[in-house]
């Protein structure tokens, strides 16, 4: 008897994306969409389609080119959001429409202002609509943990009635609690005649840091996926993390009895991929991904490791990814050596692409002796990031600096054909006068709001990388660069993050 199995529903970008400062581009997306495949993830929420002209693109592009899950698009219940959806997904082959509306008594007195009646109305016209479109439709009752137990069994029904294929049951706010969750799903179970008509999901945040217990303990309630993220990025304090429910249920299977089609070796690197993209790294004890996930400090633990690893490990670090070396290439590598370990990093490059990290590989191999994957994942960012957003890039670079003097900087910029360049003898250090040269050159007022500095790969030669927040009037945005030089590699960043504004 094979086992059962619970659907993964990622949601890294939709949900996931609204994370402050995780906003990715459509070539970034398409990425981060075919590692989601190579993953194993069963169903890909590519976006919310009518929230903008640019996650309708991505979400098209996603469901016309991403082959192996469900491209899934998110839509309010509404006749344009549904129709919006449809059209950004219908070239899929696996389309999924999923709808939602809130349902709790706060959410219907104060944002909607409807009626009980209202919502089961609203909702079923939604459901049935995105029926007439394609066959695989999700309902979720927004703030369903905070839905009053008869009401909610009354929304599912009608909704499941209507041609809802999968109910998720949302924990909007992370309010929930492990046995409320369980017993929201098994009500649910017990309470809904029709509940064996679809599949019941579960999507919770993280608010009191019970997002992944809630999910755990709804699969043991009886629901059949889990809504999560990688790395648990989203809203606030995000989303069930991916990598945790994943191998919690793999190494607690004696308990769970269920399993996933998540390839695990490929854990760490889609989270360190889904890192280097967006910049928001994970901190050293983040369970499953994090550098101190595997570590062990301790004698006693140590002891203990070497006379039977068992003793303080439950799962083996091969098993999420992590190799135990860090393949080293250098300036005689050649191009096949690369490719093979940009693949094995998450990265789908083309002949063009991989042509560019080459020759980007060959000139930083002429500056340090040995090239680490962090470095390659760095090369690989870059051209996936340059590709799709032209503007200001960094042609030329002069920087002196002194105790007691003040920074010198001589920076020339290129767009297209044209150069302009700036001198700048001002600010507290050379960072800050590179800022005032950007400034000056592209005529787009900066306000830095967040700078962090950390090392791809370890050694003094190691490429250093920069994440950066600007602040230009209204606009943020999130740019990252690295180099060799801390300096440049700051270039690098503010560009980037002027170009994403619009500079």
């Amino acid at each position: 008897m094979s086992t059962p199995t619970v659907k993964i529903f990622d949601t890294t970008l939709r949900d996931g994306e609204q994370s402050p400062g995780a906003s990715m581009n459509r070539a970034e997306k398409m990425e981060i969409a075919q590692a989601l495949v190579d993953l194993g993830v069963d169903v890909i929420e590519a976006g919310f389609p009518i929230a903008s002209p640019g996650d309708f693109e991505s979400v098209k592009e996603i469901a016309a080119n991403i082959k192996g899950a469900s491209i899934c698009g998110l839509a309010r219940c509404n006749p344009k959001d549904i129709e919006r959806a449809w059209e950004a997904l219908k070239h899929s082959e696996q389309p999924r429409i999923h709808v939602f509306l809130a349902t709790s008594a706060i959410h219907r007195e104060f944002k909607l202002r409807m009626t009980p009646e209202e919502i089961v109305s609203r909702g079923v016209d939604g459901v049935k609509l995105a029926a007439s479109f394609c066959d695989d439709v999700e309902f979720s009752p927004e703030d369903a943990s905070r839905t009053e137990p008869d009401f909610l069994c009354r929304v599912v029904e009608a909704a499941i009635d209507a041609g809802a294929t999968t109910v998720n049951i949302p924990d909007t706010v992370g309010y929930a609690t492990p046995n409320h969750m369980y017993k929201v799903i098994a009500d649910l179970k017990n309470r809904v005649p029709n509940i064996d008509k679809a599949v019941i999901s579960v999507h919770c945040h993280d608010d009191l840091g019970m997002a992944v217990a809630n999910s755990l303990a709804g699969v043991e309630a009886g629901a059949g996926q889990i809504e999560c993220t990688i790395n648990g990025i989203g809203e606030r304090a995000g989303n069930a993390s991916l990598e945790e429910v994943v191998m919690a249920l793999r190494t607690r299977h004696d308990y769970y009895n269920v399993g996933t089609n998540i390839n695990t070796k490929r854990l760490v690197p889609t989270s360190r991929l889904l890192s280097n993209i967006t910049g928001l790294q994970v901190q050293r004890n983040k369970a499953i991904v994090g550098r101190n996930a595997f570590a062990h400090e301790s004698g006693i633990h140590q002891d203990g490791m070497l006379k039977e690893p068992t003793t303080y490990e439950i799962m083996r670090p091969e098993d999420v990814g992590l190799e135990k070396t860090d393949l080293v290439l250098g300036k005689h590598s050649g191009r096949a050596a690369l490719s093979d370990r940009a693949k094995a990093l998450g990265y789908h490059l083309t002949a063009e692409q991989l042509q560019e990290v080459f020759d980007e590989f060959k000139k930083l191999a002429d500056k340090k002796k040995d090239i680490y994957d962090g470095d390659i994942a760095s090369l690989c960012d870059q051209q996936i990031r340059g590709e799709v957003r032209q503007g200001w890039t960094l042609d030329s670079l002069e920087v002196s600096h002194g105790t007691g003097k003040p920074p010198h900087v001589k920076m020339t910029l290129r767009r297209g054909d044209e150069t302009e360049t700036a001198e700048i003898s001002e600010g507290d250090g050379p960072i800050d006068a590179a800022f005032w040269a950007i400034e000056r050159i592209t005529s787009v007022p900066i306000t830095c709001k967040d700078f962090q500095v950390h090392s791809a790969t370890l050694g003094r030669d190691a490429l250093g990388e920069v994440t950066v927040e600007i602040e230009s009037g209204k606009k943020t945005a999130r740019g990252r660069g690295s180099s060799t030089d801390t300096v440049e590699a700051t270039v690098h960043a503010i560009l980037d993050a002027v170009n994403r504004i619009g500079g």
